[in-house]
């Protein structure tokens, strides 16, 4: 239980490290990158706020703080998953909590890792956010891509251009694929070994994955298509611990329970480790026309199976040594019941098609995006508890059916003199629907009985302008305006009375915004340039927050407390002032941001009218952040082939005003570190071989809204520091071989989840 000492050292110097290496680069000469001529037009691109690699434009509007990261970076990561390469970047976190992960909810800012509605996700343009809900289950649709297929990452923190709407309030990511140039093929093969110690768990899981793809490019031809997959397999650790609850009468005289006083009570058990296994392939086809236009379709297939199989007790009948896995027992001189305990299986097949076409248009510069994502299976079955589960007996099953969005979004610009007009609109259309069966036999899902219902739809539609004129001498100022207009609708649940079903709808709801954006960058010197970006934001509600109420077995109707019919949007105000200073070898950037959200939405949990614990989604009235992030990046730094990129960043995010509980006034938000700081080191050690050194930091945040729930261990959201090393050989100009280490030190933290442990990772990669 206990952690590794030397970590601990490191994590007490890191703040003063980094802030000490920034002030000695920043005080280097001329940055490679010349600045614009002061003479450029707002058509040559004006200079952009990019923190990261810049060989490739980037893919966003880089208003706010922008980081853009590509090949040069990801040779660093042990990518067990496509999220992993962004995993460095500034201020940023994502929740995985395993290799293979699919609820893996990307928190940056002060967008917590539970609020994955706050994010806008596309892959090659293509929403990939699941706005079907926002929680930690609802994460984006990374496994669209595969790590070896990835070109660049793009994010832009904070809602400061009006082409993306209002779930752009904690920012947006782009993930740009590798376009086919030339006819080849690449693989990649991969192993992961976890050793794994914690309470009854002594073991290793492992896992591995098999990726390649195939390019075709016409010779003197405008075709171009890529066929590409992945196989991948692992088991991941136990995600739940399950812990003794009191009770009383007499029980059966246990022992092997696991008393933690960082823990209310004894640990006697935990969930199945996960077995997941994901199957995804790939096509892209492109065509250029001989007017300019490129046309590129995507398709997507996804199988994911997960099975939770092998759930554990370390109990034994203290007379007998008979394993017991629920029930009640005597341990420690007290009475408990050990219950929780259950097996269970996912099976769901997901796809995407997209058609992107991009070309010039009676002088102006089009783009025309347009995507569906839908789940056709999505089957979970799961035992009563551990008895009926090993022996096939009852259980549920829950099936969604085909769950899904459709998207799309065109945009016209054009340059006029000293402007830079672009203008478009976009919309989108999520829904969902599942029903839930009592099965005879949860495996088979035997003789399904209807139990409930959940649904519902949401629209959103935007148009949007923006104006960036040229103010001489590399100065830009961009204007912009978007007006959102948004409808909740279809939604109810349903429920078996009396062997019928009874439905009960929600009112349908609609609304709008105008979310005006504004933002000022040029060169103060010919090394410190600035960037001020004002903007605001709307999020309007998702359907798993407006349409996931409870019925009253009584009235057999909605519960009207158990769901908020007046739930508001939430609203944010942000700034984000930025300066970059340039020398010859280094880069530093410094942020500053501030972000005010009216009615935040949040989960609260309590008590109905009945004594039954429900939980509601309700709006905080007032939630403020703000702070600061330090960036460096260096080039050849001290020894000629040693890159740096560190950054440090520091958060006050507190809930100002609680109407509903003023308790929770003043008090630091759930799941919001006060100080983050990530970062990279590489080393060319030789020609063909190059090191690296990462590292991930967070300091501990609050678990609740009133700040009363914290601690070190399962359960609580904890501090993290995670050390990761790689080493790569290219033993020729075919094939890499890789080897690294995730969580070096084997630092045991949690997002009340345990996280991974000590990781190896062994990898070959081959291209021709």
């Amino acid at each position: 239980m206990s952690k590794y000492t030397g970590a601990h050292a490191l994590k007490t110097s890191l703040t003063s490290s980094t802030i000490a290496l920034a002030a000695a680069l920043t005080s280097t000469t001329a940055f490679a990158e010349e600045a614009p001529s002061s003479s450029a037009m707002a058509t040559d691109a004006p200079t952009i706020f990019v923190v990261g690699q810049q060989d490739t434009p980037i893919t966003v509007v880089p208003r706010g703080l922008s980081v853009s990261l590509g090949q040069e970076e990801f040779g660093a990561v042990n990518a067990l998953n496509v999220e992993d390469l962004m995993k460095y970047a500034p201020n940023f976190f994502v929740r995985k909590r395993f290799a293979g992960d699919d609820n893996a909810v990307v928190a940056l800012r002060g967008a917590n890792s539970i609020q994955s509605a706050r994010t806008i996700v596309m892959v090659d343009g293509f929403v990939v956010s699941n706005f079907l809900g926002n929680r930690w289950d609802f994460p984006p649709k990374w496994n669209v891509v595969g790590p070896a297929e990835v070109r660049q990452f793009d994010i832009v923190y904070g809602p400061y251009s009006a082409r993306y709407g209002g779930n752009s309030m904690g920012g947006v990511i782009s993930v740009t694929t590798q376009k086919p140039q030339e006819t080849g093929a690449y693989a990649t093969a991969q192993t992961i070994i976890m050793p794994f110690k914690e309470y009854g768990f002594e073991e290793t899981f492992k896992g591995y994955s098999l990726e390649g793809g195939v390019n075709w490019t016409q010779k003197d031809g405008p075709w171009s298509v890529r066929v590409s997959g992945r196989h991948f397999e692992n088991t991941g650790q136990s995600m739940t611990y399950n812990l003794l609850t009191a009770t009383t009468g007499t029980g059966t005289a246990v022992t092997g329970a696991y008393v933690d006083p960082r823990l209310a009570t004894p640990v006697f058990g935990a969930a199945s480790p996960v077995n997941v296994t994901q199957d995804q392939a790939r096509l892209r086809i492109g065509y250029e026309t001989a007017g300019g236009w490129q046309i590129e379709a995507l398709g997507m297939a996804w199988l994911t199976k997960q099975d939770l199989t092998d759930a554990r007790s370390w109990l034994t009948n203290a007379a007998t040594g008979a394993p017991v896995h629920q029930g009640k027992v005597s341990f420690g001189g007290r009475v408990w019941n050990a219950t929780g305990l259950t097996l269970s299986k996912t099976r769901r097949t997901e796809y995407l098609v997209g058609l992107k076409l991009a070309g010039p248009a009676a002088g102006w510069d089009m783009t025309l995006n347009l995507s569906r994502y839908w789940i056709p299976k999505w089957d979970t079955r799961t035992s009563r508890d551990y008895a009926t589960g090993v022996a096939l007996g009852q259980g549920t099953q829950s099936r969604v059916n085909a769950p899904g969005w459709t998207a799309g979004d065109v945009t016209v610009e054009r340059a006029f003199g000293q402007h830079k007009i672009a203008f478009g609109a976009n919309a989108n259309a999520y829904q969902t629907s599942t029903d839930s069966f009592a099965t005879t036999n949860w495996e088979a899902a035997t003789s399904p009985t209807y139990s409930t219902s959940t649904y519902g739809k949401t629209s959103l539609w935007g148009l949007w302008g923006e104006d960036a004129i040229d103010l001489g001498s590399s100065w830009v100022l961009t204007g912009g305006i978007r007006f959102d207009g948004w409808r909740a609708y279809d939604g109810g649940i349903a429920k078996l009375y009396s062997g019928a079903r009874k439905d009960d709808r929600y009112p349908t709801r609609t609304g709008n915004s105008f979310s005006p954006k504004l933002s000022l960058q040029g060169e103060l010197t010919d090394t410190l340039a600035v960037q001020m970006s004002l903007g605001t934001a709307k999020r309007f509600p998702t359907v798993g927050e407006l349409y996931q109420g409870r019925f009253d077995d009584i009235s057999q109707a909605i519960d009207p407390q158990s769901y908020d019919p007046n739930l508001r949007a939430e609203r944010s105000q942000d700034a984000n002032l930025i300066l970059r200073h340039r020398s010859s070898k280094a880069q530093t950037t410094l942020s500053l941001f501030y972000q005010n959200i009216k009615d935040a939405i949040f989960s609260f949990s309590g008590l109905n009218q009945f004594g039954t614990v429900i939980t509601s989604y309700k709006n905080v009235d007032r939630v403020r952040q703000y702070g600061v992030e330090l960036m460096v990046e260096a080039r050849s730094i001290l020894v000629d082939g040693l890159d740096v990129d560190a950054n440090l960043a520091w958060l006050d995010a507190k809930t100002v005003k609680n109407a509903a509980n003023p308790a929770a006034e003043g008090v630091q938000f759930p799941r919001i570190p006060e100080w983050r700081s990530n970062g990279n080191i590489r080393y060319q050690v030789a020609d063909p071989i190059k090191a690296s050194l990462g590292w991930r930091y967070a300091s501990r945040p609050n678990s609740d809204l009133f700040g009363l729930v914290r601690g070190d261990a399962y359960g609580f959201q904890t501090e993290y520091f995670t050390v990761d090393t790689r080493l790569t050989w290219q033993l020729n100009t075919s094939l890499e071989l890789g080897a690294g280490i995730d969580n070096l030190f084997n630092d045991q933290a949690y997002v009340s989840h345990p996280l991974p442990q000590r990781t190896f990772v062994l990898d070959l990669k081959a291209k021709w």
